[in-house]
């Protein structure tokens, strides 16, 4: 009996689970939100704010007009932004390719700038009570940042966008970009 015991223990200790460190699991999204952007089709006035060096400790901020085209493909499954705009700073071309996974019920966001000309890694995320938060991890002068792009006050005639970078995992987080669309007519 004894060696049983100490047999079925050595198997247990062999078999047990290490912790491993790993992302935390996205929330589950059970609502089909293939829709969610919708709201944004058409065109858009867009008055924006940039920092100008993000994770610096600067506050020097650019300001930005322009306008944002939103087209719908796929019936409304995926959406392209093309967003050109003037500033004191200079001038922003960017598009944004925006596609809805049916398995997991989320979208990715994937920009580009037509100064880099690539685009970034796809932020990952959903809508939930009128809001979308969207999470990726970049790098920033190559350190590792993870960036959250939210959508929020959203109306049929307007909607916010905001971006913030964190260099601690997402323990604190810096504004970047703001933009304030307004639907043209």
């Amino acid at each position: 009996m004894r060696c049983c015991v100490i047999a079925i223990l050595t198997l247990a200790a062999c078999h047990t689970p290490r912790a491993v460190a790993v992302d935390p699991p996205a929330p589950a999204v059970t609502r089909d939100g293939e829709h969610d952007f919708d709201f944004e089709t058409g065109t858009w006035k867009t008055q924006l704010r940039r920092l100008l060096r993000p994770l610096t400790g600067s506050t020097e901020w650019a300001d930005y007009e322009g306008t944002t085209l939103v087209r719908k493909v796929w019936d409304g499954r995926a959406n392209l932004v093309e967003l050109v705009a003037d500033g004191p700073a200079g001038h922003i071309e960017a598009l944004s390719l925006r596609l809805y996974n049916p398995q997991t019920k989320q979208w990715s966001l994937n920009f580009a700038s037509s100064r880099g000309g690539e685009l970034s890694p796809p932020s990952i995320g959903s809508f939930a009570d009128g809001r979308g938060v969207f999470y990726s991890k970049e790098t920033l002068d190559g350190r590792p940042i993870v960036v959250r792009f939210v959508i929020s006050d959203i109306t049929e005639k307007s909607v916010t966008f905001e971006q913030a970078f964190s260099a601690d995992g997402g323990k604190t987080w810096e504004v970047n970009w703001i933009a304030h669309d307004t639907r043209v007519e």
